[in-house]
């Protein structure tokens, strides 16, 4: 028996533009989704050494150190039916302006959330908690002079 389709004049197509498909039901997008979104994005960015808070930092390497990951640490999204409110706390390296960074913090979520999740983003708050200052470097020890071997 030969497979007919039943519709032949229709064309599958990737990644094309999304259209209101007819019918029953209803799509929701949890916060959590948004929010991982918004922190791979976050972390992307230049000069951002980490999400969170102190405490979320820890629990993060914690994480880290067990092979896990919190993508949303230090991102809180509100989602409504077609709006999405985002919050994120960081830390910036050290010599980035800090102001420039929450600006292209805010762009960059801007852009993933609206692009991936669909919704329109309504606002995009940053906290700069901290900045990291990496540790000095630590000289290496000189090594002794040689001696000469006595014949």
């Amino acid at each position: 028996m030969e497979y007919q389709n039943p519709q032949p004049d229709a064309v599958v197509q990737r990644h094309a533009v999304a259209r209101p498909v007819p019918g029953p039901g209803r799509t929701v997008i949890s916060e959590t989704a948004v929010a991982k979104v918004a922190g791979i994005a976050a972390r992307a960015v230049p000069g951002v050494y980490s999400l969170g808070s102190g405490p979320s930092r820890a629990l993060g390497a914690i994480r880290d150190a067990v092979g896990s990951s919190d993508h949303a640490a230090g991102v809180r999204a509100e989602v409504g039916e077609t709006q999405v409110a985002v919050d994120i706390s960081l830390v910036a390296s050290y010599g980035t302006p800090l102001h420039s960074l929450a600006n292209e913090v805010r762009a960059a979520v801007y852009r993933a959330v609206e692009e991936l999740v669909g919704l329109q983003v309504i606002e995009v708050n940053v906290e700069i908690t901290d900045v990291y200052v990496p540790p000095p470097v630590k000289p290496t020890a000189a090594a002794s002079p040689e001696r000469e071997a006595l014949l």
